[in-house]
């Protein structure tokens, strides 16, 4: 079979779609991807072939970043907003044109598209364009549901989902018009969601049932076309890992603090505060830099600041976890059985810091709002005994990242088996 994996966002958010291809080219499929200029080498290094697909992540991310920092902070800056607002919009004006001229290549031929979370749209209209088959790729339950916001009644948070796929479709509405207009497609006429799930599309879950309580019997309608798999890791070891995991084995077991692909606007004041507050919990701390320069930023004896690691080992010999609420990261820490903070940066990050305070394994605030007074209180309260015991029962009840792999493997080949038959 012949599988064209179509997927933009940070490392973060292509690792799933590279875990699915790196199993599907095991079982000896033609596996082609389209990921982000900055991340082919990524791909390329897991043994995939890859094409650039849309804008570099840098082109776009610090705007994302200073946009949602600046909406949960500071909304009344008008103008500011606008003008990131702008900014945000023709990124994405011009990473579709770009992505469409590549998949309308790529794809050709192919027995199924398979697209990441982010920008399904393009990815959707040129499955319609040849006919074939096409699975989607969700971190997050971003389909109308009743468990996503849980600060909001069932039938409120599903119409709150649907009005904004209908705001996002009009959104992008200009640019897919001229997407469909050069495919000779018709012009669209209901949101791109609605038009997937009426194509008979596969949506794959990436995260646990257990993450979002109530939502499979939710879902049942579906008759499986919304399988859940587990989350997507590579769990990749780091020449760090060895070095990290002596560190923490030479004293009290550290809190660790990473950032994953969210750079931190000033690294020396994030350092500053973690390790005031560490030394006022009489604890150490390891933060994992991710994207974000820490390099020339000093450093007290209990504070260690290493760069990418594995988490699934170095979570485990923490006593906590605090970091940015990316699906992946958040799926490692409940697998690790370890208490988390949540800081998040943007709304998905938000909704994942909910469902662990929903779940009960820890607490979330916004990183923006986040001081040294309320770092120590929020790690105060989920170092107690009641936070580690949930963890480690939730964590009990999460798959592995071989057996999230496999399912996700299966389900694509059987769903292109099926559409053969049919």
């Amino acid at each position: 079979m012949k599988f064209v994996l179509a997927c933009y966002g940070t490392r973060g958010d292509i690792e799933p779609s590279v875990v699915v291809g790196r199993e599907l080219l095991r079982r000896g499929h033609e596996v082609r991807m389209a990921v982000p200029p900055d991340l082919v080498g990524f791909a390329e290094e897991a043994g995939l072939a890859a094409v650039p697909y849309g804008l570099d992540t840098q082109a776009w991310l610090d705007v994302y970043r200073n946009f949602w920092t600046t909406f949960f902070s500071s909304f009344w800056r008008v103008q500011h907003l606008r003008r990131l607002w702008r900014e945000m919009w023709a990124s994405s004006d011009e990473c579709w044109v770009q992505m469409n001229t590549t998949l309308t290549s790529l794809a050709e031929g192919a027995d199924l598209v398979f697209a990441g979370q982010s920008y399904q749209e393009p990815a959707a209209n040129v499955a319609e364009f040849y006919g074939i088959p096409l699975a989607t790729l969700h971190h997050v339950p971003m389909r109308p549901n009743g468990q996503l916001v849980p600060i909001l009644p069932p039938r409120l948070a599903r119409s709150a989902m649907t009005a904004f796929d209908w705001l996002s479709w009009r959104l992008n509405k200009k640019a897919e018009d001229v997407q469909r207009r050069e495919l000779g497609l018709p012009k669209a006429t209901v949101p791109s969601p609605r038009r997937i799930a009426d194509r008979g599309s596969l949506e794959i879950q990436a995260y646990d049932e257990a993450a979002f309580p109530g939502l499979a019997a939710e879902w049942a309608k579906w008759n499986g076309e919304r399988p859940f798999v587990g989350a997507l890791t590579m769990e990749l070891t780091t020449d760090a890992d060895d070095d990290v995991m002596s560190w923490a084995a030479s004293g009290s077991s550290p809190i660790c603090f990473g950032f994953g692909s969210m750079p931190v606007e000033s690294p020396v004041d994030t350092v500053e505060m973690i390790s005031t507050a560490c030394t006022e919990l009489g604890e150490r701390g390891l933060v994992c830099a991710g994207w974000s320069d820490f390099s020339d930023v000093p450093c007290p004896d209990h504070i260690k600041v290493v760069g990418a690691v594995n988490y699934a080992s170095v979570f485990s010999a923490c006593r906590a976890v605090v970091h940015h609420g990316g699906s992946g990261t958040t799926a490692a820490s409940l697998r690790a059985g370890v208490p988390t903070l949540i800081l998040s940066m943007d709304v998905n990050q938000t909704m994942w810091g909910a469902q662990i305070k929903r779940l009960k394994v820890g607490t979330a605030r916004r990183f923006s709002s986040t001081t040294q007074k309320s770092l120590v209180a929020d790690l105060r309260r989920i170092l107690t005994p009641d936070y580690a015991c949930r963890a480690r029962q939730i964590a009990t009840q999460m798959t592995t990242p071989a057996e999230s792999a496999g399912k996700a493997a299966d389900l694509a080949e059987q769903f292109v088996s099926s559409r053969r038959v049919a």
